[in-house]
């Protein structure tokens, strides 16, 4: 019989994973396989990497997973000299395998029908659509499932070489993701009777925590004070965030398995979610009145009654355990932080349904995933049949990437170069923005843009996981809260644009003026209150020169909070003023006469000191009224 479920699970994995071998590169692809770059160069310090986030240069070292998967990553960049899908996709194959026969392992300990729990478990959308890309969460779901299967065969027959073998297996979800602490808690219920498997249960911590010694000796940083740091720039544990990530966790639960599986199943903690219904489905419908929302809100909270009303039972423990430190942990709300429940689920599910009911659900289950897998595949490919369509543009003219993700990886690896806040593009240069990826504002030196070739990426299969418009929490809260969207809309549209030359038509500039992004080159950002702009450490923008001498005016104000104090001003490459000011307030400052012997004239203002707020990654300097002569 288990042989037979082997080799049933293992067909199953490979017939998922193998129609999607060459899924182009996608998500945060691309920050691991930076690590992975770096390895080739430093291995023992793959986070040293250092990569373009969001227009801003950023360290790896705060990156939220320790450096396994970049290792892994690194391994194959060696092996195949360069990053190829399919043998890529393939490498990372072994890792569903481990997760599958570690699910069968657990399935057979606790369930009636283990092969129907493995397959639903299989089924999971964020197995089956995660589980093509080089992120990290498969192989951490890997290790996870190991460790718990090993650990729980060695208490049942106080096996110390199974012992062992969990803490290997412990040692590998610990090194890919820092959510393995949470192992400790649900291996201590399990295994509290046996002192030896009871300190084996802290090997996770252990190995992060010597890991992190390791980084600060050899680096003179702590990996997790790094991370802290972007933690508080980006705003990703402020609480209105926290509440998305709650709201968005609690309707991905209710997909674990096939949400009628739940409700057939758990069918006597009814009543007590009928007492919750009504103002659950009224706050939910709040922030989201779409049923496909507070439907999943309200299935994922009757999965937690269900395992509060059964708390003495392993797999509740597990379950809630985990969930409850998701809610505190994570900031995103994706539905693949939930992997490591998703097989607990369904086994309990599989411990209170007939054989028919579950392998209903995984036929539906696999269905559903299937489908967001294709979607997800024809949104990624969308990325590299752009970069392939501009490889020619890309052999003969500098290009800028406006945007993450896949499409970056593959403008990139022809030979783009990725847009930075506040880098001046050119006349002549192009832009590559998507509408999607978090694209930058592009300030051009001197040029107007204009589109030379647009595309739009979409799927007749009217299912979103992330895109224009879409209210899909699958990957981020940051586009809504839903755990998929159900739409026909476009997912993404990307524009290439050429910077075309234009010259400044105002001698004077108020920054409230409709037109003056037009002559703004760099440093200085969008109209506030309809009145003024914040300028940088940096600000360049261009000016009509009038016909004869005049001097330079600079109207600013200088906020409370703001600690510029010094103001210089150069018109060209000739330093006109530097002014010190003692304390805040609004100033005007006027240079001498400046003779001008061109039609178009930069000038560049320099503050000494900068400042950022909680939540913006801006560095701010002085807010700037008007330019002029």
């Amino acid at each position: 019989m288990l042989r037979k479920q082997l080799i049933v699970v293992t067909l199953f994995v490979l017939a998922l994973r193998l129609p999607f071998l060459n899924q182009a590169i996608q998500g945060d692809d691309l920050y691991y396989l930076y690590g992975a770059e770096h390895a080739q160069v430093e291995p023992l310090h793959p986070t040293h990497a250092k990569y373009a986030f969001l227009g801003q240069v950023v360290d790896m070292r705060g990156h939220p997973h320790p450096p396994l998967d970049s290792w892994y990553l690194g391994g194959l960049l060696a092996i195949f000299r360069e990053v190829s899908e399919i043998p890529f996709h393939a490498g990372y194959i072994p890792f569903s395998m481990i997760a599958a026969w570690s699910a069968l392992a657990l399935a057979r300990r606790f369930s009636p029908f283990p092969l129907a729990a493995t397959l639903l478990f299989l089924v999971t959308p964020a197995f089956v659509v995660n589980g093509n890309s080089l992120e990290s969460d498969v192989p951490f779901a890997a290790f996870w499932l190991a460790s718990v299967a090993l650990f729980v065969a060695a208490v049942d027959r106080r096996s110390r070489p199974l012992l062992a073998a969990s803490a290997i297996a412990m040692v590998g979800a610990a090194m890919t993701a820092y959510q393995a602490v949470i192992l400790v808690p649900i291996l201590l219920l399990y295994g509290r009777k046996w002192k030896l498997a009871c300190l084996t249960a802290f090997v996770g911590p252990a190995v992060i925590g010597l890991w992190q010694i390791y980084e600060r000796s050899t680096s003179g940083e702590l990996p997790v004070v790094v991370l802290a740091g972007y933690m508080q720039t980006y705003g990703l544990q402020a609480f209105a965030q926290k509440i998305k990530n709650a709201a968005a966790l609690t309707g991905h639960l209710g997909w674990l398995v096939f949400p009628l599986l739940p409700l057939v199943g758990l069918r006597h903690v009814r009543y007590g979610m009928a007492a919750l219904a009504l103002p659950v489905v009224g706050v939910a419908a709040f922030f989201d009145p779409s049923p496909l929302f507070w439907g999943s809100i309200a299935a994922g909270l009757l999965i937690l009654l269900y395992c509060l009303h059964h708390l003495s039972d392993f797999l509740s423990q597990w379950i809630l355990l985990f969930f409850a430190a998701a809610l505190i942990i994570f900031f995103a709300g994706s539905a693949r932080y939930l992997l490591p429940i998703a097989l607990p689920l369904a086994i309990l599910v599989s411990a209170r349904l007939s054989r028919r009911w579950l392998y209903s659900g995984v036929a539906c289950g696999l269905a559903l995933s299937l489908c967001l897998a294709i979607v997800n595949y024809q949104h990624w490919d969308g990325y590299r049949q752009v970069a392939r369509s501009l490889n020619q543009d890309i052999q003969t003219k500098r290009v800028w990437i406006n945007g993450e993700w896949g499409l970056r990886f593959y403008l990139e690896s022809a030979g783009a170069l990725p847009l930075l806040q506040n880098q001046p593009v050119h006349p002549g240069e192009m832009v590559v923005s998507s509408s999607l990826a978090y694209p930058l504002n592009v300030t051009t030196a001197g040029g107007v843009l204009a589109t030379v070739a647009e595309r739009e990426i979409t799927s007749a299969i009217p299912l979103r996981l992330v895109a224009l418009n879409g209210r899909s929490a699958y990957s981020t809260t940051l586009f809504g809260l839903r755990p998929f969207d159900i739409s026909t809309g476009p997912i993404d549209r990307v524009r290439a644009e050429i910077v075309i030359e234009r010259k400044p038509e105002m001698e004077r500039l108020p920054m409230n003026a409709p037109t003056s992004g037009r002559q703004i080159v760099s440093g200085i950002f969008d109209i506030e209150n309809g009145q003024w702009r914040w300028m940088g450490k940096k600000a360049i923008l261009l000016l009509k020169s009038p016909a004869g001498p005049a001097p330079l005016i600079v109207r600013f104000f200088i906020p409370p909070q703001a600690p510029a104090r010094t103001m210089t001003v150069f018109v060209g490459e000739t330093q006109v003023a530097s002014r010190t000011y003692s304390a805040p307030g609004a100033y005007t400052l006027t240079t001498n006469p400046i003779r001008f012997q061109t039609a178009s004239t930069t000038i560049t203002i320099i503050v000494d000191k900068t400042f950022s707020v909680a939540g913006d990654a801006r560095e701010l300097g002085i807010i700037l009224l008007e330019v002029g002569f």
